[in-house]
């Protein structure tokens, strides 16, 4: 029995651009998976800030390690940094930025201006909540968009990734500005996201989260 991926119209849908069709066929089949962890994504996201993957991973491991069975939530987040012992604190990496902007996240999903359930709102709506926490910015926003959320018609126009991998799957002279990127991807509508997935799949290695 041959097994469906939930991105095979995109497959089919982008395939008609014949470069996008050869880096399909030579990536496979897509593996974004929705994540029900948001609240740890995010923080895991301001944590990864700066810093190489490898060094995020660990301090972010030892971050978790504060928490029952491994998983922060708003209110024990809240309790951890603003009563944690120094030496509790101290082996976390977080710098006093990180540590603000850890806090300020964990007050948002507190109060409920980040709601639990993000999967109701629209893409401008949690964009819109996320940006308004200190620490989180567009790109982040997107990256939740697309990696945790798997909203498919996401496009980053200022990733850097992206526009590198355009420039070398259509041959392109220079980088495309966000205007130009806009433009090349009109095409790849309803499915923005699952384009620039294999874009970065076929120039450097899977991005975001």
């Amino acid at each position: 029995m041959t097994q469906h991926s939930p991105w095979d119209s995109a497959r089919r849908h982008l395939s008609r651009d014949p470069v996008l069709r050869d880096i399909i066929a030579a990536v496979g089949p897509c593996t974004l998976k929705p994540r029900r962890d948001h609240f740890v994504m995010l923080c895991k996201s301001i944590y990864s800030q700066q810093i190489s993957t490898t060094v995020a991973t660990v301090l972010f491991g030892r971050f978790r390690e504060q928490f029952p069975l491994k998983r922060p939530t708003p209110e024990k987040t809240l309790k951890l940094l603003r009563d944690g012992s120094e030496a509790q604190l101290k082996g976390l990496g977080l710098s006093r930025q990180k540590k603000s902007y850890l806090i300020d996240l964990a007050q948002h999903f507190q109060s409920g201006q980040i709601p639990r359930n993000l999967s109701r709102m629209t893409d401008e709506e949690i964009t819109n909540a996320l940006t308004a926490v200190n620490g989180i910015g567009q790109w982040t926003a997107e990256m939740f968009l697309m990696f945790v959320l798997n909203r498919p018609d996401i496009l980053p126009v200022d990733d850097l990734g992206l526009q590198s991998g355009i420039k070398r799957a259509y041959k392109l002279p220079d980088r495309p500005k966000p205007k130009a990127l806009k433009e090349l991807a009109e095409p790849w509508r309803p499915y923005r996201t699952i384009a620039s997935w294999y874009l970065w799949r076929a120039t450097a290695g899977e991005e975001g989260w």
